[in-house]
Parts: structure tokens; C-alpha cells; sequence
């Protein structure tokens, strides 16, 4: 009998239909199905069943012989799967009872065991926790690949000067590297709430069964031990109920998303004409039906369009959890679309970022001829008349009379000559030619953290250290 024809003849009935005198309605089974979407959990689900059911065994509950049927039915299970062969009903309900169901079909009564000292709603607790723990390991992966890209990209252009900008206004001159790092520093921050996070992902819920716990004498530690989790969630209540790790992750991914958001609205602004900094690779724009010369930053648009899509799931998450009584509700089937439409923007966003970064071209003449604009260095003449012992209060009101001067003459403050400089100020002398050019305000800016040449190339260096240790790290967990 083949998987299709024999499912169809097992289903006629639920687990559950003892208790009832009818079925459901065809539309109740529609709307109360999750199927479609939550066998994607399959290969967690068969993870989990293989080590609860070797758990099983091993504590005498289930015999050898059952485990030894169980093991081979999973395994071919998850080969229908990985095949495309599986058929999925949607009369089942769920990826578990398709799964169960099949096991059943397959190796008889041992099937109908597996189930013992266990309930959907430790089962999908756990199987959630294994995909959660599994997204974070590749979204954390996939992080430190934009941040490669990043620092490359940084190392490129530590002495290229670009406009450094409060309220989107021409602020002080910067190293575009400088700039490019903070945005590492963003996504460094980013990755280590992912670390913190993955610590309470990574707790066994399997074994709270229903609500209570279970009166067979399981295991759990063991089960915890085969999937690798670092410990057992301690109560039972709370272990089916709660998604505050899911929840955790999501404010996480919102995150991550609003600095990839930032960086998406600089790419947009920049690869306007009106700036001109960069230009980004042609696969990651499209053109317009109407006017040929156009070439829209599409992905960096997307990217910032998606970051309100994350953030409506981590709302809908909390909104989800916000009244439900303890235990497990059915509400909770609820949480699993957010959360993968979460994991699924999120991965693709890093990993076209990352590839994205590589082909940026920087007008480096055109960065630096807008630092020109707006006075950029004035904030370098205050410094300048302080350090001759003039308060910084009267120095910053006399460099603004000394900016309106260069305005009304339409030239930069660099362009003044020097005895009309020294009419704001008989302390400025010849020197301060060196202060105003751009050059000399990002090189004086040489402590830790600031955007002088040498400091963001021991800033680039340090973050190469850290992702290398962070790699070996990950990988030594592996």
C-alpha cells in the first residue's frame, strides 16, 4: 500500500475522536489547521521524537525491539520528506499527527508507543526551540559575513573623507571607513543578543507534557544531553505555555533590521544625484517603465520596507501572548508564521547585504567636495581658539560671526585670508591653515573611537581579532 492511499484510509479518524459523537466541519478543520505551514518543523520534529523515543528504551518504557521499529520508521520518514514524497493531510491537523500517523502506518503498534510521556504541546515547544536554535546559529553565521564584507569595504577607504552629518546637515569632516564601522559596531552588538538569546532559546521544554509532567519515569536530562540543549526548562507549566524565547528572538531580529534599515536609507540618499557618493552594483537595482535613465536602489528600499514587516511580527507575537491563562493555548498555534516569516526576511536581508556591500563604488572626489559644503570645519576653529585659552563659549560665538562672514563672501572658512580671520580674533595666526583643511580635522581627531586615519585602522584591525576568535569560538562549538 502506498503512503498516499494508505494515509487516506487511516485518517478517517483523529487521535482525539473518541470523545466526540461528530467530526468537525470542513471549514472548522481549515481553520483550525496548521500543516501548511508548521511542517517545516519536520526534521525537528523527527530530531526530537528520536531522542525521546531513545529515551524511552533506555529507561525501560518502551522496549528495544520498539525503539529499534520506531528509529527505522523516523528515518524513513524523514527521507519521504527530504524526497518530496510525504503526503500531507490536512485532516491531521499537524506536522506531528502526520508524522505519528505515517510511524504508525509503517511499523504497526511500536508507532502508536512513541507518543508515551509526551504531549503536542511539550513536542512543539521543543520542536520550535530546535528550529530557533538552528536560525540563530545561521543568522549569527550570516551576520559576521556582512561584517567581513563591512570591514573590507571599511579598509578600502580609511583616508576617504566624506560629510559627517547631525539632523542631515553638514556637521564635520569623516573617514567613510570610519563610517562604514559603525555600522559594525551595530551589527557586532547585534550579534551578541543573539548569543544571550540562544541561552534560553536552548532549554528542553520535552517532558512537561500536557501542563503537569508525565507519571512515567522519563528522563528528561537525557533527552536534553541527545539534542544538545543545555539544560531542562524547570517548570512544566511554564515550559509548554510560554514564548517569551520566540518573543526574544523577534525583538532581536527588529533590531538587526532597523540598522540595516539605517544603512538601507544612507544607500538610497547617497545614491542619489543630489549626493552622488556611491553607486551600488546593477543586480541590486531595477530601472523604470517610463523613464530610461533611471536606476532605482530597490533592495536597500525593500530592506527598509521589511523592517516594518519584522516589526509588526514581534508586535504580534507580544499582542499574541498578552491575556492567554497558563497552560498551552490554542492560541499558540499563532506563533509560528511571525516567527518564520521573521527568520526567513531576516536570512535573505543578511545575505544579499553582505554580497551587496561587495559591489558599492565609492566617488570619493564627490564625498569630499560635499565636506567642503556647510563649513565642516568651524567646529575646528572653536577647538582652535580654546586651546589659545579663549572659553569655548565666546570661541563658538565668534567662529559663527566668522561663518557668516565667509557666507556673505560665498567662500569656505579655509579660503579666508589671514588678516581677515584675524578680525574675529587676534589669537589666530598662520597655523591655522593646517586646522581647517579636511585633512587636518579628521587627523586631529586621533583618540579612541574618533575618525583619524590611524585610529580607524587599529578600529578595523581590532574587529578582524574579534572575528576570528568569534569564529573559532562558533566553530569549536560545532
Amino acid at each position: 500500500m502506498d503512503n498516499n492511499s494508505a494515509a487516506k484510509k487511516e485518517n478517517h479518524k483523529n487521535t482525539w475522536s473518541g470523545r466526540f459523537n461528530e467530526p468537525v466541519s470542513a471549514l472548522v478543520e481549515r481553520y483550525t489547521a496548521s500543516v501548511d505551514f508548521d511542517q517545516r518543523l519536520a526534521e525537528y520534529d523527527i530530531q526530537g521524537s528520536l531522542a525521546h523515543a531513545q529515551m524511552l528504551a533506555e529507561q525501560g518504557i518502551i522496549s528495544n525491539e520498539d525503539f529499534t521499529a520506531i528509529r527505522h520508521g523516523l528515518y524513513q520518514i524523514r527521507d519521504e520528506i527530504r524526497l518530496h514524497q510525504f503526503i500531507w493531510l490536512q485532516e491531521l491537523e499537524d506536522v506531528h499527527l502526520n508524522i505519528e500517523k505515517r510511524l504508525t502506518i509503517l511499523v504497526g503498534d511500536a508507532g502508536k508507543r512513541l507518543h508515551t510521556g509526551r504531549s503536542r504541546n511539550d513536542q512543539v515547544a521543543t520542536d520550535i526551540r530546535l528550529f530557533l536554535r538552528a536560525s540563530i546559529d545561521e543568522i549569527t553565521n550570516l551576520i559576521k559575513a556582512m561584517q567581513l564584507a563591512l570591514l573590507n569595504l571599511a579598509e578600502q577607504h580609511i583616508h576617504t573623507i566624506m560629510p559627517g552629518f547631525t539632523h542631515l546637515q553638514v556637521a564635520q569632516p569623516v573617514s567613510f571607513g570610519h563610517h562604514l564601522m559603525a555600522y559594525f559596531e551595530m551589527l557586532k552588538r547585534d550579534s551578541e543578543r543573539l548569543s544571550d538569546c540562544r541561552k534560553r532559546v536552548n532549554q528542553l521544554p520535552l517532558g512537561a507534557a500536557a501542563l503537569a509532567g508525565t507519571s512515567y519515569p522519563i528522563n528528561r536530562e537525557r533527552v536534553a544531553q541527545l539534542l544538545s540543549f543545555d539544560s531542562v526548562c524547570q517548570n512544566s507549566l511554564d515550559a509548554v505555555s510560554d514564548r517569551d524565547f520566540a518573543i526574544e528572538f523577534c525583538a532581536c531580529a527588529a533590531l538587526i533590521m532597523t540598522h540595516l534599515s539605517r544603512m538601507s536609507e544612507e544607500f538610497i540618499l547617497w545614491m542619489n544625484p543630489a549626493f552622488g557618493f556611491i553607486q551600488l552594483a546593477d543586480r541590486f537595482c531595477t530601472g523604470s517603465s517610463i523613464m530610461p535613465q533611471k536606476k532605482n536602489p530597490d533592495v536597500p528600499e525593500l530592506v527598509r520596507g521589511k523592517t516594518g514587516r519584522v516589526n509588526g511580527h514581534l508586535i504580534a507575537l507580544l499582542t499574541l501572548m498578552k491575556a492567554q491563562p497558563l497552560a498551552y493555548n490554542k492560541d499558540n498555534q499563532e506563533d509560528k508564521e511571525p516567527l518564520f516569516d521573521t527568520v526567513d526576511t531576516l536570512t535573505d536581508t543578511l545575505r544579499i547585504y553582505a554580497d551587496m556591500l561587495t559591489g558599492v563604488q565609492v566617488n570619493q572626489l564627490v564625498m569630499r567636495q560635499s565636506a567642503l559644503h556647510g563649513y565642516a570645519t568651524a567646529t575646528d576653529l572653536a577647538d582652535y581658539l580654546a586651546k589659545k585659552g579663549i572659553p569655548f563659549r565666546d570661541a563658538h560665538e565668534i567662529v559663527a560671526k566668522t561663518v557668516q562672514f565667509a557666507e556673505q563672501k560665498d567662500c569656505d572658512l579655509s579660503d579666508l585670508a589671514l588678516d581677515e580671520l584675524q578680525k574675529f580674533s587676534s589669537q589666530i595666526e598662520s597655523d591655522i591653515f593646517a586646522v581647517l583643511t579636511l585633512e587636518g580635522s579628521m587627523q586631529s581627531r586621533k583618540h579612541t573611537g574618533g575618525t583619524a586615519p590611524e585610529q580607524v585602522q587599529t578600529a578595523i584591525q581590532k574587529a578582524k581579532e574579534w572575528l576570528t576568535a568569534e569564529n573559532l569560538k562558533h566553530a569549536s562549538m560545532a
